[in-house]
């Protein structure tokens, strides 16, 4: 599954190729079609374990920071991972792109990935008190979607300082805190 993930993180929904994966984790290609009989079901499989990694991350955020206003100023760093680890793109963030050549099982996990980011973000946004309740969700939206754009921005030009930049540009105007 950790292959798999590292796979479409780099190359999408056509990166999970089983004869490559059997080869990176150094068993047979037979092996994988055993517990995954398709790529669609090792991707669905794939995708759902991202999104939930990524929504027990996000709680682990909150809990670690020092309240809500900190944990929405380390948000962005959820997404920096990937790009720290070989320039690598938000999984669903990657299948996203290719949506209309995913199988419905993999579209809506990739559906979830987003739907868990902008509760997350609208929920802490609700508790830092910085919006009223009728705007938390549109400015959760927001902030997923320039985040998750800057992430791809920078991964199309290996260019870490550039996701930074973006991030501290979305701080300046008010759509992240400070």
């Amino acid at each position: 599954m950790e292959a798999a993930k590292l796979a479409a993180q780099a190359h999408g929904y056509n990166g999970l190729n089983f004869r490559d994966l059997a080869e990176h984790v150094g068993i047979r290609p037979a092996s994988i079609y055993h517990h995954f009989p398709s790529k669609s079901l090792l991707a669905e499989a794939v995708a759902k374990r991202y999104w939930e990694d990524h929504a027990a991350a996000l709680e682990r955020l909150l809990a670690e920071s020092s309240g809500p206003v900190e944990a929405l100023r380390r948000y962005p760093e959820t997404f920096r991972w990937a790009l720290e680890n070989e320039n690598r793109m938000c999984l669903s963030g990657f299948m996203a792109a290719e949506y209309d050549d995913l199988p419905g099982p993999v579209k809506r996990e990739v559906q979830t990935f987003a739907d868990i980011n902008v509760a997350w973000l609208s929920k802490v946004l609700g508790a830092a008190k910085l919006v009223d309740a009728a705007e938390s969700e549109p400015r959760a939206r927001a902030i997923f979607a320039a985040v998750a754009g800057a992430q791809l921005m920078a991964r199309s030009r290996s260019d870490l300082a550039l996701y930074d930049a973006l991030i501290d540009s979305y701080r300046s105007v008010g759509l992240l805190p400070s």
